[in-house]
């Protein structure tokens, strides 16, 4: 058996070794422009993650204060309302009584989040940076 060397060309017939070496200066080149401009828009998104949790996170403190005042006035009321049914028993005053339990009924009735029961409207005051919020 005999053993017959096969010779192979690696930069082909009659390629520059220039061309190539150009090629891929070009190409490392445009990948690095590339890299830049992917690092660019990361840092872009980024950003506007940390604007939009800032955001989230504001109206989330508008909101839960909103609620504990809420609630806060709803348990004055009705600790207040409570002591004037307290008086009214005391003094015998069916009319006050009748006027105190009938306003208990009403606040318990009501609720809090009845404000919040349309999405949209609440999404659009939370977006509405001069939107007052009445407490």
């Amino acid at each position: 058996m005999t053993v017959k060397k096969v010779y192979v060309e690696v930069l082909g017939a009659g390629v520059d070794a220039a061309n190539t070496l150009r090629a891929i200066v070009e190409a490392y080149t445009e990948y690095k422009i590339v890299a830049e401009e992917e690092k660019t828009k990361r840092r872009g998104i980024e950003a506007w993650e940390k604007a939009t949790i800032d955001k989230i996170q504001k109206n989330r403190d508008i909101l839960i204060n909103h609620l504990e005042n809420s609630f806060d006035e709803r348990a004055n009321n009705f600790s207040f309302l409570f002591e004037k049914v307290d008086q009214a028993i005391e003094k015998g005053d069916n009319n006050q009584l009748t006027l105190a339990l009938h306003s208990i009924t009403e606040i318990a009735k009501s609720s809090p989040f009845k404000d919040f029961a349309d999405l949209k409207s609440v999404t659009a005051a939370l977006d509405d940076p001069d939107h007052e919020w009445v407490i």
